[in-house]
């Protein structure tokens, strides 16, 4: 982290932490706790694996690790800190159709791979098939499930901090044709 050429004021003054307590940490006089980790990675723009020298775990697009939860996997696609993070999720057949709405900070775009995922959105009930997509501020309420039972299977771009995903859909600059005169 000393090739960031911070200093330990700027270090400070950017993290809430108090120089002796960043120097303590830095001469391992200190023991290490998430509360002083999450700002300090954040700032180097790191992960916490990063920050500890924790051991390789392999390329995550390799290497995944699946998160299963109420019918639900969740493959995550990307591991960095902050920005827009990526997931593969799998609704199972069977799963719970039974609706309940949550709100949180961020953004999210979601596009159907396999079967029809059920989307909540507020007032509105949809139903988006194979090759579509929706994208929301997850601060509406909001629930995503199958549709009758069935599984569905889907990819979902999530932003935190509300960033949105941006598609060009045509060049920057429009091509010229040319004319024979």
């Amino acid at each position: 982290m000393r090739g960031s050429r911070l200093t330990l004021t700027d270090v400070a003054e950017r993290t809430g932490i108090s120089k002796s307590t960043l120097s303590r940490l830095e001469s391992g006089q200190r023991r290490a706790s998430l509360e002083l980790l999450l700002p300090l990675a954040k700032i180097y723009q790191v992960t916490l694996d990063n920050l500890v020298n924790a051991p390789a775990s392999g390329d995550p697009r390799i290497n995944l690790r699946p998160v299963r939860h109420d019918g639900a996997t969740l493959l995550p696609l990307t591991r960095r800190p902050g920005g827009i993070q990526a997931f593969k999720i799998v609704l199972e057949a069977g799963g719970s159709d039974t609706p309940d709405l949550r709100t949180h900070e961020g953004y999210e775009w979601l596009y159907v791979l396999n079967g029809r995922l059920r989307l909540m959105l507020g007032s509105h009930d949809l139903v988006l098939h194979p090759g579509e997509a929706a994208e929301f501020d997850t601060r509406t309420p909001h629930w995503f499930g199958t549709r009758d039972g069935e599984g569905a299977e889907f990819l979902s771009l999530f932003g935190q901090q509300g960033e949105q995903v941006h598609f060009r859909a045509r060049p920057k600059t429009p091509r010229r044709q040319d004319t024979a005169g």
